[in-house]
């Protein structure tokens, strides 16, 4: 039997405890890296929701170690570092660090933001350190920067197309001029910014370190082992699988310019230890911001890839040789400049979605049934009636998953595109912005996918509006088309977003500027996710469970899963085999 490991260490013959050591130290830098991040920045979304991530790339742009964080940044890392080193090319010093968020060269969207540091030693280029965190504000058509209405790019703040922040270490005055003078929260922007130089710092102090103590030669072979055991691994994962041509289609429900659903696609195909993802097929890019591109298409694949081939090792790019990812420019997954993509982020979780539902055909004990899949974004912005100040909340909402072939979905859960990352406790929320958290509860009148393991539940998230001069904007995809399921499971429920104003209730999805007033209510749903297999082989008991939960009614229990209940609260055994009989 092949062991990757020792293979790997045989090649670079080195001690491998010396290897394991230096690797549990790189990682150790990059999560200091993240520590430094969440308790430096300024914006809540940063440090409470943990909306970034931190990584060190070797010279050839490949990602060597990573932070746990936003799955997003996952395949972005490499294409931005590309980016500059295409820009700047011999030119690259000792002290510089570059600033880029433009999602045509390898980013996501504006908000967020990547500072590079190159790392040297001895005078000598080895390394990059990366930080990649959401600003809550970059300018643009309206505070939070990312109109669900925008139409280009330019409406969406302020682009740094791979710019130098810093020369000798030395923070430069122009580019904190431009980023004061062009955002609406410059205070904490500023913050945020300076967050970021110092977990680059980190890294570059924590690399000197360890390569003083083990050697240049000793950190080369490192690097390479890292690459080459997780590239082995990833291949005898694929290997194993059945070889073929697994194909998945699904709907974007509208890019918030029109309501026109959006077919998209993919085929994936195993050959040996191949697997390409071919997206040919999918609709063009869009004239609203649901648009991602060629970096957030990759690290969405690479996500659902890593989920199947090792979900639990740590991610580098040795994993993904194994990777082809095809897609045509200029569709909604590869859109080009200037299309706006400031809600990437749906665009990107339809093609994750796309890939997971291809594979869960072939790999039920890793991929479950459709989820409620989008981040259900909300943003509610206004003026504080305490200090007088803007203030911007976002924060991406929990809902439900879809059952597996083994147990039922879990319920509020963050989304796949979000990685390891939270909502804001309810109490930090209410401290640091005027809302109210009228209500925090599983969306169980919506229901879920009913299947011999049900889709986990959705959440309900109501907040009332405590400020002046105060407004909303989202954009939820599955409101329309809701998750999939799996083998013979139903279908989940949909997300969507309440707005209770003068005893009116209006449902949205995907909605631009909305005025809201004190004492208005807003309400976030979340949709729960599709079932797995026959309804009516679900165990009566554990119908029988769900509805002493209030998870569901008796009535559902009846005429969803055939399980009929006496007067007194139990399973009528007599009544529930004449209705799973009658079936046929």
């Amino acid at each position: 039997m092949v062991d990757p490991v020792a293979d790997a260490v045989a090649a670079v013959d080195i001690d491998p405890v010396t290897l394991e050591i230096v690797r549990g130290k790189l990682l150790a830098a990059v999560d200091e890296m993240g520590i430094i991040i969440a308790r430096t920045s300024m914006s809540p979304v940063i440090y409470e929701v943990l909306d970034f991530a931190c990584g060190i790339l070797d010279t050839k742009a490949q990602l060597i170690v990573q932070t746990n964080g936003i799955t997003l940044f996952t395949g972005t890392f490499s294409f931005q570092l590309q980016a500059i080193q295409k820009k700047f090319g011999d030119d690259i010093r000792p002290g510089d660090v570059y600033m880029t968020n433009d999602p045509f060269e390898g980013g996501t969207h504006t908000c967020d933001v990547a500072l590079i540091r190159p790392l040297f030693d001895g005078g000598k280029l080895r390394a990059f350190a990366i930080a990649v965190a959401h600003w809550s504000e970059v300018g643009g058509s309206v505070a939070g920067s990312i109109a669900p209405n925008a139409t280009e790019i330019y409406q969406e703040g302020i682009r740094f197309p791979g710019i130098h922040v810093c020369r000798d270490d030395k923070l430069l005055p122009d580019v904190v001029d431009l980023i004061r003078e062009n955002v609406r929260l410059p205070t904490m922007c500023l913050g945020d910014l300076n967050a970021e130089l110092a977990a680059v710092r980190i890294a570059e102090v924590r690399f000197h370190e360890i390569e003083q103590k083990y050697g240049s030669g000793i950190m080369d072979a490192t690097f390479d082992y890292i690459l080459e055991t997780s590239e082995q691994l990833s291949r005898e994962a694929v290997a194993a699988l059945p070889d073929g041509s697994y194909r998945a289609v699904d709907i974007i429900d509208g890019d918030g310019i029109s309501d026109e659903q959006i077919p998209v696609c993919v085929e994936v195909r195993i050959a040996g230890e191949r697997m390409t993802f071919d997206f040919t097929g999918t609709s063009g890019q869009r004239p609203g911001p649901i648009n991602c591109a060629y970096g957030a298409l990759h690290s969405a694949v690479k996500t659902v890839f890593k989920s199947l081939v090792d979900p639990q090792g740590a991610s580098n790019e040795g994993w993904f040789r194994p990777v082809e990812i095809i897609c045509p420019d200029g569709t909604v997954f590869t859109a080009q400049k200037p299309a706006p993509t400031g809600w990437y982020y749906e665009g990107s979780a339809h093609a994750s979605e796309l890939v997971w539902k291809a594979l869960a055909e072939i790999a039920p004990d890793r991929f479950s049934a459709g989820s409620y899949m989008s981040l259900c974004g909300a943003y509610i912005c206004g003026k504080d009636p305490e200090t007088g100040e803007i203030f911007v909340h976002i924060e991406p909402a929990v809902g439900g998953w879809g059952a597996t072939s083994t147990r039922d979905g879990t319920a509020a859960l963050i989304a796949t595109t979000d990685g390891d990352t939270y909502n804001y406790s309810v109490e930090l929320f209410e401290a640091k912005f005027p809302l109210l958290v009228r209500q925090y509860a599983l969306n169980t009148d919506e229901g879920v996918g009913e299947g011999r393991y049900r889709g986990g539940f959705g959440a309900v998230r109501e907040f009332d509006i405590l400020a002046d001069d105060a407004f909303t904007y989202a954009s939820f995809g599955r409101s329309v088309e809701p998750p999939w399921g799996l083998k013979g499971g139903a279908k989940g429920s949909c997300n969507f977003m309440e707005i209770e104003s003068d005893k009116e209730t209006r449902r949205v999805a995907r909605i631009p500027y909305h005025a809201l007033q004190p004492g208005d209510r807003v309400r976030v749903v979340t949709g729960g996710g599709g079932g797995y297999g026959d309804a009516f082989a679900r165990p009566p008991q554990e119908v029988l469970d769900d509805v002493l939960n209030d998870y569901i009614t008796p009535a559902i229990a009846r005429d969803q899963y055939g399980v009929a209940l006496t007067p007194d609260g139990g399973v009528d055994d007599t009544a529930t085999e004449t209705l799973r009989a009658a079936r046929g």
